[in-house]
């Protein structure tokens, strides 16, 4: 460094020492004054080389054209709450790093417009990330309504939260922001209750029971939301059309259909909501449209089915007739946009963005379809007007 380069450190360095001061001190005149000077003798300081851009991962890859772009992840509140000028500036000039309230161990998610709910089966409650308030809310701490191991997560038209708890084997009802409002279900109902998906109307609730090695519960059972009871169960265990073999989640597609993740037959099964069977997709493998260890599913409004697989690292999308259309995302150990090590729920938002969890990394990694642009849809922060 030159004479000039060691002049402007030293000076920057004194600055800086003496703004910490004024912060302990509650100057805030000379508080102010001293950000200016340092401001000023920042743009006395040597040029820089311009920032590099930064290429987010885009699927597929080129040369192929893009229709699905990285947009965003999920971590802690700090992801979607908004820092004041004050508290941005004070970490600027002390190198303090912003924190939050983050998860441990996500697992299910859903979303409502701009609102994203993710279950934490180690903090035992459910995060709402709300976008365009710029807001987190925590979901299933108290009683009533209190939770143990949130697992599937599903949203009604009037966003409604549904959780399947493991522990407690109920699905929990919550209000859009999360006020408890009613549970169903008996414990001796079911075995593993994994996953869930609710009618648009909130009338049927799909209950996945994943079941055991000794176990024959493997199945789908439909609860009535207005009277709390059983309706009819769905298929049983086996490896034959129509049967299920450690079924892990489920969703209702735009055709009306009940798509289920078959785990241990490593497939998509598809039924009525009345349990006829329909047909299936996929199958044992390590190519594309194959799997590996299936876990999440969602849909779009084309119909089209996502589907998070925990060893291939990525979500693959289907037609509605099973064909794959694309893979998203790369298995990897290091963490950054669009890497998974243990992928688990999944969500499509009522824009056609994709929600993945993982894990390993414990976040929500969010996809954007091109053909929607970044300030467009409900995950769009909205400030307040006047």
């Amino acid at each position: 460094m030159g004479q000039s380069g060691t002049s402007f450190a030293l000076y920057y360095l004194s600055f800086k020492s003496l703004i910490i001061l004024m912060f302990k001190s509650g100057s805030s005149f000379y508080l102010y004054l001293c950000g200016f000077i340092i401001i000023l003798l920042s743009g006395c300081a040597a040029p820089t080389d311009t920032a590099v851009k930064v290429e987010l991962p885009a699927f597929p890859t080129p040369p192929d054209e893009p229709r699905f772009i990285y947009e965003r992840t999920f971590f802690s509140s700090v992801d979607v709450e908004i820092e004041s000028e004050e508290s941005a500036f004070k970490r600027w000039i002390t190198g303090a790093r912003r924190s939050g309230i983050g998860m441990a161990k996500p697992f299910g998610v859903t979303v409502h417009q701009g609102r994203v709910f993710v279950g934490d089966t180690i903090k035992r409650q459910v995060f709402a990330f709300d976008v365009p308030e710029a807001r987190i809310i925590e979901i299933g701490l108290e009683n009533p309504g209190q939770l143990a191991k949130p697992l599937g997560l599903d949203v009604d038209l009037q966003g409604n939260l549904y959780v399947c708890d493991g522990s407690l084997k109920q699905v929990l009802m919550y209000d859009r922001d999360g006020n408890y409002l009613r549970r169903f279900g008996d414990p001796e109902m079911f075995d593993r209750p994994a996953g869930l998906t609710v009618d648009p109307s909130g009338d049927r609730i799909f209950v996945v029971d994943t079941g055991g090695v000794s176990s024959d519960r493997h199945r789908v059972s439909v609860i009535d939301t207005k009277s709390g009871e059983l309706l009819h169960t769905i298929s049983r265990r086996g490896d034959k059309d129509g049967e299920l073999n450690l079924p892990r989640d489920a969703i209702i597609a735009e055709d009306g259909n009940l798509y289920i993740v078959d785990g241990g037959n490593f497939r998509v099964q598809v039924f009525t909501q009345q349990g006829d069977f329909v047909g299936s997709f996929g199958g044992v493998g390590r190519r594309g449209g194959q799997f590996s260890r299936p876990k999440g599913i969602g849909a779009d409004k084309a119909g089209n089915i996502y589907v998070a697989d925990t060893a291939f690292g990525n979500f693959q999308i289907f037609d509605p007739e099973g064909r794959l259309l694309l893979a998203v995302g790369v298995r990897n150990s290091t963490p950054g946009p669009a890497n998974f090590m243990l992928p688990a729920g999944l969500a499509v938002d009522e824009d056609g963005r994709v929600y993945m969890v993982d894990q390993y990394f414990r976040k929500v990694d969010v996809f954007r379809p091109v053909a929607l642009a970044v300030d467009q849809g409900w995950l769009v922060h909205k400030p307040k007007t006047e």
